[in-house]
């Protein structure tokens, strides 16, 4: 039988061709799980280097005692450095890692069919290329998939198996079953621009970098805003640092281009002109940030104290902010409620929507996708959403062009009373996490309907892949999906490019929320 034919059993030998930082580590998981590996590198001793590497660093776990030395003393034993790709012949699974160059890889493929058994499983690492058109040139393109691993790939559980349009069934569920018996977490998805992460983690970094391009606020201020209030680990402009402006950008660029330039996947023209001068961020020693030695990090705005309201009324409910009101009496401030109605009383062909009220009258109303100054009261503040209001220390608030400075004070003492700090920013329409978290919730949907992956594949990319504080399809349930569909429609009235418009698998799941309440 060959190696396809053999349904969820394991393959034997490995081969990984290509042997940089991603080649050297998935050879290091095939090694880990018990298998012969086989290093090929096209460039001379490139394949004997990396297997001294990999020796290095597994020394390193033996120093760290989380490997035996008898352990690493087998497993060296399996790894082969080769310098003819014949060397490859007796492979089950071959796995590229080789420069992201549509030609090359098909080149390579193509010599590997001539070496290795028509059973032997082919696999590119690609992050942005299309599976189906590497495997286009082949004899046997049924055979080829995507094992999208994630960098460092010896720490990070994420592997997207890409099936491409020609690949056989068996050969994804092999490949699947096999990155599972390496103790990774696979997630099936398409053959489609970005595969999971790199599709629907795209407003992540867009939403901050436009923002800072509208002078909403500084990258620290940004980054604090999305780690404190939002819940995410990194923020995009210091976690972009760390994988490379030139990386991230190409990658944005690569989606947006594979799909005829749709507007919600525009690049950003301020990290072009980053990537322009050469600060690619940590590993040219500057990026958003100034990685120079010595070099500190700039502080996020934070205001100074304010004193807080004495009391603040309620009107309506907050939806997913209504956390907020039971911390506000945790804190000593008393809320009055007022009868709902008067939350939703025409005013000059507007209606009011749930808000606190401040004593002075000024409104305090989460981010909605409009401007705290487009408020039909001349006195407004916006609030942030925040992942969890009750865990999140800080907030952000933006006030209306009319809004005077002591309201603003007040909203900022009210905040600083429940223990977060504050940061002011530019009063833009659905303000830092709100917009981005919309959008997250969105290219979710709108991928899973798309046929992608299946929502919980999804979920499970985004929380693995690039460590999510929630799936977004999970965050838009907790936040309300007719709450996600409405921000957008805000954001997208007022921005009317294509950018924010709700995707039609957002509407219908808005409708089909609304008929169950």
């Amino acid at each position: 039988m060959t190696a396809i034919d053999r349904g969820t059993d394991r393959v034997g030998l490995v081969a990984v061709v290509g042997t940089g930082t991603m080649g050297q580590g998935i050879a290091q998981v095939a090694l880990a799980a018990g298998h012969p590996v086989r290093l090929y590198d096209a460039a001379p001793g490139r394949a004997s280097r990396a297997a001294d590497a990999i020796a290095d660093r597994l020394g390193r776990l033996v120093a760290k005692e989380r490997l035996t030395a008898a352990d690493r003393d087998t497993a060296l034993g399996r790894l082969t450095p080769v310098a003819d790709l014949a060397d490859l012949a007796g492979a089950e699974l071959v796995v590229e890692a080789i420069l992201e160059e549509l030609d090359a890889k098909q080149q390579l493929f193509t010599a590997l069919e001539s070496v290795v058994s028509d059973g032997c499983l082919l696999a590119t690492n690609t992050s942005s290329l299309s599976v189906t058109a590497v495997a286009g040139v082949l004899r046997r393109p049924g055979r080829l998939l995507g094992l999208h691993f994630f960098n460092p790939a010896p720490l990070m559980p994420l592997v997207e198996v890409v099936r491409g349009a020609a690949t056989d069934e068996a050969a994804a569920d092999r490949a699947q079953a096999t990155v599972a018996a390496w103790g990774k977490t696979p997630v099936r998805c398409a053959d489609t621009p970005g595969f999971i992460v790199n599709r629907i983690a795209r407003p992540f970094y867009a939403e901050a970098f436009r923002a800072y391009e509208e002078r909403v606020a500084d990258p620290a201020t940004l980054d604090a805003v999305l780690r404190e209030s939002g819940g995410f680990r990194m923020g995009p402009f210091e976690l972009t640092d760390l994988i490379g402006q030139d990386v991230n950008e190409a990658v944005t660029r690569s989606v947006w281009e594979a799909l005829f330039h749709d507007p919600k996947f525009t690049p950003s023209l301020a990290q072009r002109q980053l990537v322009a001068s050469g600060r690619h961020g940590r590993k040219t020693g500057h990026g958003w940030y100034d990685h120079s030695e010595g070099a500190g990090r700039p502080a996020p705005h934070t205001a100074e104290p304010c004193e807080p309201p004495g009391k603040v009324a309620l009107h309506g409910d907050l939806g997913p902010a209504q956390g907020l009101v039971g911390l506000i009496e945790a804190a000593g401030i008393p809320v009055t409620r007022e009868p709902v109605g008067t939350a939703g009383i025409p005013v000059t062909g507007e209606t009011i929507g749930a808000h606190l009220a401040l004593p002075d009258g000024t409104r305090l109303s989460l981010a909605d996708g409009t401007t705290a100054t487009d408020d039909p009261f001349a006195a407004s503040v916006r609030f942030d959403l925040a992942l969890d209001y009750r865990t999140a220390t800080r907030v952000a608030l933006a006030a209306s062009t009319a809004a005077p400075e002591e309201s603003l004070r007040s909203a900022v003492g009210l905040f600083q009373a429940l223990g977060k700090e504050v940061s002011v920013v530019q009063d833009v329409p659905g303000m830092v996490v709100a917009r981005t978290v919309a959008m997250l919730v969105d290219f979710a949907e709108d991928a899973a309907a798309r046929g992608v992956a299946s929502p919980e594949d999804i979920d499970t990319a985004m929380l693995t892949g690039v460590n999510y504080p929630r799936g977004p399809l999970a965050w838009g349930r907790a936040l309300g999906v007719r709450w996600v569909c409405d921000t957008l429609r805000n954001l997208h009235h007022t921005c009317p490019t294509g950018r924010y418009a709700p995707s039609q698998a957002l509407i219908r799941r808005a409708a089909a929320d609304g008929k169950l309440l």
